[in-house]
Order: structure tokens, then sequence, then C-alpha cells
């Protein structure tokens, strides 16, 4: 139910899309909105900047003026501030409530939100989720973490928000209570914003505790962590990734299984038929199919979709063949895990690995172990090259390359007599990129470049 935000004081911190998003829509209701970054405004920034304010709403940059959170009624924060900011302690001092522009597209409307989270997979699974229900004459846009901010879409006649929720997003939601949740993974990530890996995983496993637990709770049957979660939550649980006596998807026989409230099991399609492949994108496959399932999509319709569905961009992206190499851009691969889990993909195909960046503190053993498992040869770029390959070698790998650039990185790995050049950092962009979107592009347009030249 919309509030009455008339003449009320709203500050926005961060000039991010989900700020700029939520200062668009509450000075349409009539707020006085005041965006306030920390940073210095770039030239990029000046731009918006001058279209807001002919909006009517204030910025202020390069710092959060202690009168601007002081006098605010309420503020909406972005979530890449950590709870330990200087802003947030003012805000309580002067009892403002804060809340995220997740929460704030929640209150504003009586539409149901289908919720995705866990460390990896939630782009994909929202993505995939958010074509099929709407292959399914359903109005259900993707929303949220993937980019678009569920308050811009407030305006719009939908059937669900489909929104791909970060633990970022979760730890200031207070109220946020989504119909359905799927909770696809967990392994330890974001530990320098929460705190603690206590802290991490107490907030992922929130979204199914009450206030927040939602009707119907999907998870996945092949995490303990997950199913500790699920163990906890009052929802009604529907599993993917292992047969159970009932409400459950999974594999047999290379087929996709679904087993419906009663036990009854009917086969959906066969992994064959889809586009994309590894054992974590079955996963994101399936739990995607229970909550179409729950929501009545036809399974025709999912069908058709899962035949037609191709990966969103740098999640184990195909490139190009190039002299009997295939190049695959996996760039969202920014932990560990991501990265062992797509090196888990190609079936013991020879893989020429491109990994390193800023390092984000998980331990690597995994890593260590899966490339010693799976891969013929590793190129390091970034800060944490040095470090990788000390882990590496500590644990008996010595196949080791290090490059100064992607462009290097791709050439080095472009001599070599593997099958497969993957890029799957196992690591944050920001040391040599602006993003891992930045860092995947220059990987695939450099790729692009040799395919011309070949």
């Amino acid at each position: 139910m919309k509030r009455n935000w008339l003449d009320k004081k709203i500050v926005i911190l961060g000039l991010s899309k989900s700020g700029i998003a939520a200062a668009k829509y509450l000075c349409k209701q009539g707020a006085e909105c005041t965006i306030s970054d920390s940073k210095e405004a770039t030239e990029a920034d000046l731009k918006v900047i001058d279209e807001l304010q002919g909006m009517g709403i204030s910025v202020e940059m390069g710092q959060h003026k202690t009168e601007t959170i002081e006098d605010a009624y309420l503020i909406v924060t972005s979530p890449g501030i950590p709870p330990t900011a200087d802003v947030y302690t003012v805000a309580r001092d002067n009892h403002v409530q804060v809340i995220s522009e997740m929460e704030l597209a929640y209150l504003e409307t009586y539409k149901p939100f289908i919720a995705i989270t866990g460390t990896n997979g939630k782009t994909t699974t929202t993505t995939l989720i958010s074509e099929i229900l709407s292959n399914g004459d359903l109005c259900a846009p993707a929303c949220g973490n993937i980019g678009i901010p569920a308050t811009s879409l407030l305006d719009e006649d939908l059937d669900y928000f489909i929104a791909e929720i970060s633990s970022f997003q979760i730890a200031t939601s207070k109220t946020f209570k989504p119909q359905i949740a799927c909770y696809l993974n967990y392994t330890p990530d974001h530990i320098y914003w929460h705190g603690s890996e206590e802290a991490y995983r107490a907030t992922k496993e929130s979204l199914f505790l009450p206030p927040h637990a939602p009707v119907w709770g999907v998870f996945n049957a092949c995490d303990e962590v997950v199913m500790s979660a699920a163990a906890k939550s009052p929802s009604d649980k529907w599993y993917f990734g292992r047969e159970m006596s009932r409400q459950c998807c999974y594999i047999k026989d290379d087929c996709i299984m679904f087993k419906n409230v009663k036990g009854e099991e009917s086969p959906l399609i066969n992994i064959h038929e889809i586009n994309i492949f590894g054992e974590h994108n079955y996963q994101n496959i399936m739990a995607s199919v229970i909550v179409a399932k729950i929501v009545g999509v036809d399974d025709e319709v999912i069908r058709k979709t899962l035949r037609e569905f191709k990966a969103p961009p740098h999640r184990l992206e195909f490139v190009a063949k190039i002299d009997g190499k295939s190049y695959y851009n996996d760039s969202k691969a920014t932990n560990v895990d991501s990265a062992v889990r797509a090196l888990e993909a190609f079936n013991y195909q020879s893989i020429t690995l491109i990994a390193g960046g800023r390092d984000k503190g998980a331990s690597l053993a995994p890593f260590v172990d899966a490339v010693k498992k799976y891969v013929n040869n590793v190129v390091l770029i970034g800060e944490a090259a040095d470090y990788f390959e000390e882990e590496l070698k500590k644990g008996g790998y010595t196949s080791i390359k290090k490059a100064n650039s992607m462009e290097e990185a791709i050439d080095l790995a472009s001599q070599l007599g593997d099958e497969v050049v993957l890029l799957s950092p196992a690591c944050a962009s920001f040391d040599m990129f602006n993003s891992f979107e930045h860092r995947g592009d220059v990987f695939r347009n450099y790729v692009l470049q040799k395919l011309q030249k070949s």
C-alpha cells in the first residue's frame, strides 16, 4: 500500500541505479528527495546530476552531510554501503529509519515478489524464471540485484516481481516478505561487508525465517547450509537437486524429473535439449522449474523456454572457436566456488584457465584442488597473481604463467595446446577493471579480434 510521501524529506544514499530509481519514484510521489554520495562526482555523474536536479532532486557529492541525515524522514540506502559506515550511526542516533530500495518497492505495491538468493547462480535463475513466466503470458520482469531497480517497475501492471536478492539487500530490509523464495547455494562471500562468515550466513538464512519467510521456499537439497536453513523455515518447502518423496525436482537418466505434492513423478526435459550446461546450471534450471510449477505455468511453455534459453553474459558464455580452441567468458566467477563450478562443467576437456584479480579472502583450497583435477595450464593476472601462484605451488601444481594484461593472458593461453580457454577469475575485478562486466567485455572483444584475424 502506497504511503503519503508529500513533502517528506527522503535521503537516498548512493548515486547508483537503485538510488536514482528510488529518488525518481519518490519525487513523483511528492517527496523532497536528496541523493547523498560520499564519492566525488565524475564527468559521467555530472550529466546524471543535471537531470536529477532538473526534476527537483537535490544531490550532494563528496560526503554525507550530518545535517542532511539528521533532518531526514526516511533513508533509502545503497547495498554498497556497509553497516559499519558512520552514516548509519548518525541515522540511528537521530532515530531515522533506514531501508533498502528493494524494501521500498515492496512497501509500495501489493503485487507478489519471487526472490532468488544464494552465493552463485542468482542472475541466471532470475533471468530464467522471468522468461518462463513471461512466456506463460505473465508480466514478470527480472529486477533487483540483476541491475534493474524494483522501484523503476512500480508504475507497471505486473503479475510478479522476479527479484534477485543479495545479502546486502536482505540485511537492509526489515519487512520484505516474498511469496516464493529460492535459496540456490551457500559459500562464504562478502565477509568484508557483513563482518564475519557467521553474519553472512545468518543474513542469507533470515530470508526464510519470520518475518521474511515466504509462503513457498525452494531449497537446494545438495547443500548442507541451505538444508539447515530449510529445517528452520516455516515455509511450504520444495527441494531441487536430489530425489525426495515429494515436492522436488531432480535429474534421473539425463532427464529433469518433477514430483508434485502427492509424490507423483513426471519427466520434463532431457538435459541434452538445453543450451546451458554444468551441474550448477542444472541446479538453477531445477529451481526455476519448481517456481514455474508453483505459479502454474504449462509444462510445454517450460520446455520451450528451456530449449531456447541462453545464459546471461559473463556466465560460462561461449565466445568463439579459433584454431580448434573454444573460448569461454565466465567473468562473473568472482569467488572461488563459482570458478570451481565452472571447471567442473567441462567434462574433462583440456583447459587453460585465466584467473586472478582482487582476492576476496576466502580459502583457496577448493580452487587448488579443482585446478589440479581439471586444468592443464593456468595463466594468472591481477593483484592476486603472486598469491594464487604461491598457493597453487604449495598444492603441488606448477603449470603456471603470469600476464600483465588480459590481452597478454589470452595470447599466452592461445599458444597452449588445450581445447578450452576459460576466463573464470575466482576474484573481484576492481584491481584492473571497472566491474566483472568490464573484465568480461575486454576478454570477449579481444577474442573476437583474434577470430577476425584468423
